[in-house]
């Protein structure tokens, strides 16, 4: 039996006067600007009954009749083993894993490689029920090119008190990053909104009517072509650290996406940026203890620093 698609019409916000149609669409309904500029290029878009291109302009008070695309397939947790997931520790509130690169945090539209909770399933884990059901237990994460320490809710005590923690920005969170060039000064605070990139929908930039992002940052050794920094997160935008360094012309070594040098990627065989979550502390939500774990640099990482380093000697 065949469905007609649905066909949604709202007028446009005043506020909205003037905007690409584009823009106006990823405002008014959710959707990225790709996704938005494909429904266009595709004829599923109307201005007052007239079809309408991506970056035509819209008026305040004009009627946007869009076909919305056909809802995703649920995302579903696949239950397989994560080569190089370490437990760094386990307890009945919370399992602390040490994600090597090229893993998700958890399953998510387009995303076909290994995950977090797909590991943790494999290895019978069994994780809260808080959540939506392919994030279960997820309280933050990071990017599927950095490697690290991410903490991992076993209850739903955990769920809720970790995530809070994480919202008031009283988790410490430390990163250790190789970046291209001297940041001056040595050590120094970014702080500079991040929202997703005006061109391309895959990368997020300093941008004015972006979300608040703050980064504190240490030089811990300086090298001929690059510095070892210390950073710490205050706020948790998805690729803050290497947007911000990005945008301090510091790009992580090894980040292309970011504009880092591809001839120092492949001298020193980086396949990604060099970023690895080195510690995390948090209060339990057992008893309210501190509790901080560490993580060494995976082969990689450790290979591109003591490159570097031999070459600055």
């Amino acid at each position: 039996m065949s469905t007609l698609p649905e066909i949604r019409t709202l007028p446009v916000p005043d506020g909205l006067e003037g905007e690409r149609v584009d823009a106006a669409l990823a405002r008014m309904f959710g959707f990225s600007r790709t996704k938005a500029a494909e429904l266009a290029a595709g004829g599923k878009v109307r201005l007052d009954g007239t079809s309408a291109g991506k970056s035509d302009r819209v008026s305040g008070g004009a009627w946007l009749e869009v076909e919305m695309p056909a809802p995703a397939a649920p995302v579903q947790v696949v239950a397989e083993p994560v080569e190089g997931m370490e437990i760094v520790h386990d307890d009945e509130h919370v399992v602390v894993v040490m994600k090597p690169v090229g893993v998700a945090a958890h399953p998510s539209p387009g995303w076909s490689g290994p995950t977090v909770i797909g590991g943790l399933a494999a290895a019978g884990y069994a994780l809260t029920t808080s959540g939506a059901a392919e994030r279960q237990g997820i309280v933050h994460r990071l990017d599927v090119g950095t490697s690290g320490l991410m903490a991992v809710a076993k209850s739903e005590r955990a769920y809720t008190l970790l995530k809070q923690q994480f919202r008031e920005r009283t988790v410490d969170k430390r990163y250790h990053a190789l970046v291209q060039g001297h940041p001056d000064p040595l050590s120094g605070t970014i702080d500079a909104p991040i929202g997703r990139h005006p061109q391309h929908d895959y990368k997020w930039a300093v941008t004015a009517d972006g979300k608040p992002s703050v980064t504190h940052y240490d030089v811990i050794e300086a090298f001929r072509a690059a510095s070892l920094l210390d950073v710490k997160l205050e706020t948790g935008r998805t690729h803050q650290i290497r947007v911000h360094m990005a945008a301090h012309r510091h790009p992580c070594v090894g980040d292309l996406t970011y504009g880092a040098d591809p001839t120092l990627a492949r001298r020193l065989g980086l396949h990604r940026q060099w970023l690895h979550a080195v510690r995390l502390g948090f209060t339990h939500p057992a008893d309210g203890s501190w509790v901080e774990y560490e993580s060494d640099y995976p082969e990689d990482l450790r290979h591109a620093l003591d490159t570097v380093r031999a070459e600055s000697a």
